[in-house]
């Protein structure tokens, strides 16, 4: 858990989610949170688009890409699962979970869990990878759904 001060932001959003938007897997979810109620109060910033080194006065890009961040509002900055935690925090449909996920027990069980997820994730990306090419390469006809019953007017 990681925990850095950084200067406070004026008349900012409540947090700001630093993500790898370079990341299939990691631009899936964040396009999942993005999609919630409460998501338009957070400020989401994608680090693969950054130009600077920095993200954040006390952030670098490359950190950013490695391991799931946000900034709270005062500068402080989070990450691994107590950046989850926060993030659900301000989501109404996580809230509960978010609540729960600060308390020392849930937030070191979810860490343990971030940490074997950051070892598993170049396997997901490429996997993930490697699924997007497979289906964008299929022929028109396999991508297509069936109307119910086009079966049985096939077979005759």
């Amino acid at each position: 858990m990681h925990e850095t001060p950084s200067p406070p932001l004026t008349g900012a959003a409540p947090l700001t989610v630093f993500f790898d938007g370079g990341c299939p897997l990691c631009a899936r979810e964040i396009a999942f949170y993005r999609a919630r109620r409460g998501a338009d109060r957070l400020h989401w910033m994608d680090v693969s688009e950054a130009a600077s080194e920095w993200v954040a006065p006390a952030l670098a890009r490359d950190a950013a890409r490695r391991r799931f961040h946000v900034m709270h509002a005062d500068g402080r900055i989070v990450s691994g699962a107590r950046a989850f935690a926060a993030v659900w925090a301000c989501l109404p449909a996580f809230s509960i979970l978010g609540r729960l996920s600060r308390r020392a027990v849930p937030a070191a069980l979810l860490e343990v869990c971030y940490r074997l997820f950051l070892r598993m994730r170049p396997w997901l990306q490429r996997r993930m990878r490697s699924t997007r090419t497979m289906a964008a390469d299929a022929p028109a006809a396999i991508c297509t759904t069936r109307q119910p019953g086009s079966y049985r007017a096939q077979e005759r």
